[in-house]
């Protein structure tokens, strides 16, 4: 038995603590015989301090095995899964997920909801009529027969990172990368997927904004996955800008859709195949990234990745007739350029926050979504405009809503003479 004081003591100093300490932390938040104030002063210890790789992969490990985990023994197949740390217009789940899927590997996600200034995959599903919570069995059962379900994460998935997590919401210790991977990384390998690709958001509009942080964010998931036995690989993809043109639950999977239709392309498409590719090339399916991005636009041209998505979609729906009918908001509001000139740089987050104020996503965990709000973007970094061309459009249950994120939009879109200098799409791969 370890006494709680001298483990943070311990931690406080710099000290390297063993497994066995760990699972007595981990298992003590868990139980409740560790208070919260102590749980509170070694997240503090861990956040000044630090952790090595070694502690980091033990604490993930002993963060999934504080609950269930999702037995994928009985889907044939390697099992894949995706996860991206978060962005404006990150739509890439509901494209590259029926596209996978279409090629017989099969996807089995766990995603979340809005967070902050960005999107959840959770609330554009439920935006267009689609279940999210299943018991871990009804997963199984629809990943065996169609390879792809995206749910919500089940109550008892990873229950520490759950207690940790809140705590560190509220004592200022958040931005640790070590507790960020193991945050993650718990329920992606709780999740029982063989193959983890991540997409680490890197700029003005994701929670790392800058290269070394993301890359060491990567870095550090990667090495996680590769201690416990999953193989793993993180693109660092740059959000300066949003990833789609759409803003907005019922927006974003319209747009998902007409890629997947073959009717769209940009950012968003060109993400979702490199993200793909790799899940594919991880999962045995093809030799090389070259060969996997051939065979996932081949599944868009053929209409096979679509199709997919309809079966995703009739297995997940409350009351799917053959017919997807997105919803559309009562009021379209156009924004002008105010002078001519290059879209010199953009805020994503505050687009994004713009995007909340027209009622797409929360500011409060409670707060009701108006799914038919959003904005579509209009022009990309780099675009010459004329004044009063149009740069955005806004989608919200009324003028006032509209005029709220239009005044934010317009101060965080830049206009000027120069033509500014673009950063790559995929701005590095760790594997």
């Amino acid at each position: 038995m370890f006494n709680m004081v001298d483990l943070i003591i311990k931690k406080r100093d710099g000290f390297e603590l063993s497994p066995e300490e760990i699972k007595f932390f981990i298992n003590g938040a868990v139980n409740k015989s560790i208070p919260d104030y102590q749980i509170s002063a070694m997240l503090m210890a861990i956040f000044l301090k630090g952790m090595n790789e070694g502690e980091t992969a033990c604490i993930t490990k002993e963060m999934v095995y504080s609950g269930e985990i999702l037995d994928l023994s009985e889907v044939p197949g390697i099992k894949v899964d995706k996860h991206s740390t978060g962005g404006i217009g990150d739509t890439t789940t509901l494209v590259l997920a029926p596209l996978v899927a279409s090629c017989g590997l099969p996807v089995v996600k766990m995603s979340g909801r809005g967070l902050g200034f960005t999107g959840g995959t959770l609330d554009k599903m439920e935006s267009i009529g689609l279940k999210i919570d299943f018991s871990m069995q009804e997963a199984i059962e629809m990943a065996k027969k169609s390879g792809l379900v995206v749910m919500g994460q089940t109550a008892n998935l990873a229950p520490a990172d759950k207690i940790l997590y809140a705590l560190r919401d509220v004592t200022g210790t958040v931005e640790n990368i070590s507790m960020i991977a193991a945050s993650i990384m718990s329920k992606k390998i709780a999740a029982g997927a063989d193959v983890i690709v991540l997409d680490v958001k890197c700029g003005s509009g994701a929670f790392m904004k800058d290269f070394e942080s993301a890359k060491a964010l990567a870095k550090e998931m990667v090495a996680i996955g590769r201690n416990v036995g999953k193989k793993v690989v993180a693109l660092i993809t740059n959000m300066d800008e949003p990833l789609g043109l759409n803003i907005g639950n019922c927006l974003e999977a319209k747009e998902a859709i007409e890629i997947l239709k073959g009717e769209k392309t940009g950012r968003l498409l060109d993400v979702s195949i490199e993200l793909g590719s790799y899940m594919l090339l991880l999962g045995n399916k093809v030799k090389s990234l070259e060969e996997a991005k051939k065979m996932l636009l081949g599944q868009i041209k053929n209409g096979k990745g679509y199709e997919k998505f309809l079966e995703f979609v009739k297995q997940q729906s409350k009351n799917f007739d053959g017919e997807l009918k997105i919803k559309e908001a009562a009021v379209k509001y156009s924004v002008k350029a105010k002078k001519a000139g290059y879209v010199y740089k953009m805020n994503a987050a505050e687009i994004g926050r713009a995007s909340i104020a027209t009622g797409a996503g929360r500011l409060k965990k409670d707060d009701e979504i108006d799914y038919t709000a959003g904005i579509i973007m209009k022009v990309k970094l780099g675009d010459y405009v004329n004044e009063h061309d149009e740069i955005c459009e806004i989608h919200a249950s009324d003028i006032e809503k509209c005029k709220r994120a239009e005044e934010i939009l317009l101060s965080v879109i830049d206009i000027e003479n120069e033509r500014p200098k673009l950063r790559r799409l995929i701005l590095d791969v760790v594997n």
